[in-house]
């Protein structure tokens, strides 16, 4: 193995054998002596990866390193504006219909093949061939024609205005060199990906760790740091352990983690912590196809039986607000003016009773003969989740409902339930995008295997209104769409909206360059850097 590999695999050894290095008893955060090249970082998730394809990828531990090995023409910064990555400019035409991009020079592959714009058309080319299973295809078929101008030149043409046009292309780009003339689900670079990002895949142990290590011939310029290491750890209680010996440099906090159990002088000598709204939140969904959800009464109900704010009192100790949709509250987008169903389990009830549920002599809901009981499955390791579906089991407890809580290991949770259709009613959550085009996840059409609409929601308004908010630039009838939109999906209740968490990640107080900003955290990880007295981890470039 190369001297590089050698090195990140023995100080992974010492992890895993609980051995920190003696820096973690050190005090970070002194004085800034500026950016230098070297040290590691040390990420965690409850999560593996499934795939390393960016078509194929639909959860979060995929894109999470997805986002760090590929580039996409364009890029959010800290404030919400688009600007060019792989792209240095753009054009766009005064009918809004096509976009021209003027791509990089010089910029490879981390096989060193050259970036052209025959990659940038050879990706819509996968993105819209229908034989990729992919759940994002949508944006691109609105375009009518994609074409190479030349080496560095790349056009797209619609047939109508598509709003979320320009950001869509954020799409991480893929080697033509590598996957033309090849099945994509079975390209070996779903498990070895080569892109053109800041940091070059090196290896994968499933179950265990994903090491990236800094790309050295980045168009961004060179990473400060020499790697990148994702380790999967799927219960929170050992990583909250691996946090506190100095084992990880990020791990999002639970809410009793960030009031409670990091409030002692050697945590916030090591730590900084911090807490922000993300575009995220949690939800109740239900199997649409089950014929006990079918009826719009029932999952009003459900709802209404469901008190959120005390799970957010005393699951997120306040550390979060109740949702009511599924756009982020303070947006240009969002409708704080939605049908509302607070905690009224004597209207669960009575909704309960229309829809033909009557109690039998021990309580239980019955219709036809058989009992109201269903599962609420969610991923293992997720204790907010599992305490927020216990506490929803016994709330329809008390409305004569039964639940049952299952978890599951997070990719087969994914690959052989969400994916295959295979649950009744899922605890799970959305990290939503910054464009308030949600087409992929509530379209009707969007329900095949692996899509995003896995609860197989119809309604011919909110697929009108999804069409009519994509089709215009004018950001007033977008608004009025989007608001439409929410109102409706607050009275079909095709999710018990739950809550927005507030994000609270701890991140080692060695790290410099972390600058929150409307984006979130993350935006600039590329720009993280140690100063040379505070670099934990010496590691050859």
């Amino acid at each position: 193995m190369s001297t590089l590999f050698f090195l990140i695999w023995l100080i992974m050894t010492l992890i895993q054998a609980g051995c920190s290095p003696p820096e973690a008893e050190k005090e970070y955060g002194g004085p800034d002596t500026g950016p230098a090249y070297g040290d590691l970082f040390i990420d965690a998730s409850i999560g593996d990866a499934s795939t390393l394809l960016p078509p194929l990828a639909s959860d979060a531990a995929s894109h999470n390193i997805i986002s760090l090995v590929y580039n996409g023409l364009v890029k959010y910064d800290g404030d919400l504006n688009l600007v060019g990555d792989l792209a240095e400019s753009w054009e766009v035409s005064p009918d809004g219909l096509t976009i021209t991009f003027k791509l990089r020079r010089g910029v490879v592959w981390h096989d060193g093949q050259p970036f052209t714009a025959h990659d940038a058309l050879f990706t819509y080319q996968v993105m819209v061939d229908p034989k990729t299973p992919t759940a994002y295809a949508g944006d691109y078929q609105q375009v009518r024609e994609a074409k190479v101008l030349d080496d560095y030149t790349f056009r797209v043409t619609y047939s109508k205005p598509f709003a979320p046009a320009l950001g869509s292309w954020g799409l991480a780009m893929l080697p033509r060199h590598l996957l033309v003339g090849q099945d994509i689900t079975t390209s070996p670079l779903a498990r070895r990906p080569i892109g053109t990002g800041p940091y070059k895949f090196q290896d994968w142990r499933a179950g265990d760790r994903i090491i990236l290590t800094a790309n050295p011939n980045y168009f961004g310029g060179r990473v400060y740091l020499n790697g990148y290491i994702y380790r999967i750890i799927p219960d929170l209680a050992t990583m909250f352990l691996e946090l506190k010996a100095g084992n990880v440099d990020r791990m999002g906090l639970s809410p009793l983690q960030y009031v409670r159990q990091t409030a002692y002088p050697k945590f916030n000598r090591l730590y900084a912590k911090y807490r922000y709204l993300p575009f995220s939140y949690i939800y109740l969904g239900y199997n649409l196809d089950d014929p006990r959800f079918a009826d719009r009464r029932v999952r009003q109900a459900l709802t209404s039986a469901i008190n959120r704010q005390e799970i957010i009192t005393g699951v997120l100790l306040g550390l979060g607000q109740e949702a009511t949709g599924p756009y982020k509250p303070g947006t240009w987008y969002y409708n704080p003016e939605v049908p509302r169903f607070p905690y009224d389990p004597q209207k669960a009830r009575e909704l309960l009773a229309q829809a033909g549920w009557r109690p039998n002599a021990e309580g239980v809901l019955t219709k036809d003969g058989r009992p109201f009981e269903f599962t609420i499955l969610t991923n293992q390791g997720n204790d907010v989740r599992v305490r927020t579906a216990e506490i929803i089991q016994r709330r329809l407890r008390e409305v004569g409902i039964l639940v049952k809580v299952r978890t599951v290991e997070w990719a087969a949770f994914i690959k052989e339930f969400i994916d295959k259709g295979r649950f009744e009613a899922v605890l799970l959550g959305w990290n939503t995008g910054l464009d308030p085009d949600q087409y992929d996840i509530w379209h009707s059409s969007k329900t095949k295997p692996g899509e995003l609409n896995f609860i197989h929601y119809h309604n011919p308004e909110v697929d009108a209104l999804l069409l009519l908010g994509r089709h215009t630039f004018d950001r007033e009838k977008r608004r009025r769409a989007y608001f439409r939109l929410q109102e409706i999906l607050a009275w079909d209740q095709p999710y018990t909206f739950l809550f927005v968490p507030d994000a609270m990640p701890a991140i080692s107080k060695r790290f410099r360059g972390v600058k929150p900003a409307p984006a979130g955290i993350n935006y600039n990880f590329e720009k993280w850097y140690v100063p040379q007295a505070e670099q934990k981890y010496t590691l050859l470039p």
